[in-house]
């Protein structure tokens, strides 16, 4: 495909917006990163588009075979049709439409080592992919968005995450039905809040566990703190009382893979 006119191309453009990946029930995984990670978590894409003027330095054959394999349309772009597709600056010639990420609480398990992040309200893509990218790395059991602000298939937000919202289970629910699941599955629940005097060392974190996290600007609700079973903070010497809350949760979370590990 040559023309930015293409009803391809404009179809593209369009799953930037929410309310049209939601319609169509997909969405979309641009670059080469995030899209082998997507592959080598299981992802079926529908379609890939790329770019061959663009994919220097990648092996075009890799991911389009395996793209193929998995009963993808393949079509190819050329820079002007990819640059009119692409919702990233500086695009690398990889885009391809997945179906909607499964977003379920009931599928998620708990066991005896389960750790669970959950995130009230996050507004900002690059804090959930971040976020992501941290329970990747830390083996975190699921991650929950509580009263979601921002979607899981927001393309920032896979972008932020490398391709780990893939990797990682995640779920969407409101704070209500999340409370709940984790009363019925007696998780530990922890609030992360500078409102406290006990310190996230002195929490133990090492049986089934879920840190909470709160919106960039107001923190967790009266809903959560109240339901929460511990209130925990960072320790900090400064003078400012909070961190960006994907640094908070990184903080917490390797604090009870600190935990886990010694004990």
């Amino acid at each position: 495909m040559s023309s930015p006119s293409n009803p391809h191309v404009k179809e593209l453009a369009a799953l930037r917006r929410r309310r049209n990946r939601q319609s169509s029930g997909v969405t979309l995984v641009e670059g080469y990163e995030e899209l082998d990670l997507a592959l080598r978590a299981g992802v079926r894409p529908r379609e890939l588009y790329f770019c061959p003027a663009l994919t220097d330095g990648t092996d075009p054959r890799d991911v389009v075979g395996r793209a193929a394999e998995r009963g993808a349309a393949l079509f190819s772009l050329s820079r002007q049709a990819f640059d009119k597709a692409a919702y990233r600056e500086g695009p690398d010639g990889w885009l391809a439409v997945v179906p909607d990420i499964e977003t379920d609480l009931s599928r998620i398990e708990v066991d005896d080592r389960a750790l669970f992040l959950v995130c009230e309200s996050v507004e900002k893509p690059g804090n959930l992919g971040s976020m992501l990218r941290t329970a990747d790395a830390a083996g975190v059991t699921a991650v929950i968005s509580a009263n979601p602000v921002t979607d899981w298939g927001n393309p920032n937000v896979i972008r932020a995450s490398k391709g780990t919202v893939f990797a990682v289970p995640i779920a969407s629910a409101g704070s209500g039905d999340v409370l709940r699941w984790l009363a019925e599955h007696s998780v530990n629940v922890v609030a992360t809040t500078p409102d406290t005097d006990v310190l996230m060392a002195d929490v133990d974190m090492s049986g089934p566990t879920a840190i909470l996290v709160g919106s960039e600007k107001y923190g967790l609700s009266e809903q959560w703190l109240a339901g929460s079973h511990t209130k925990a903070k960072i320790p900090m010497f400064g003078q400012v009382d909070s961190l960006n809350v994907a640094v908070s949760a990184a903080l917490f979370t390797y604090e009870a893979v600190r935990q886990r590990m010694q004990r």
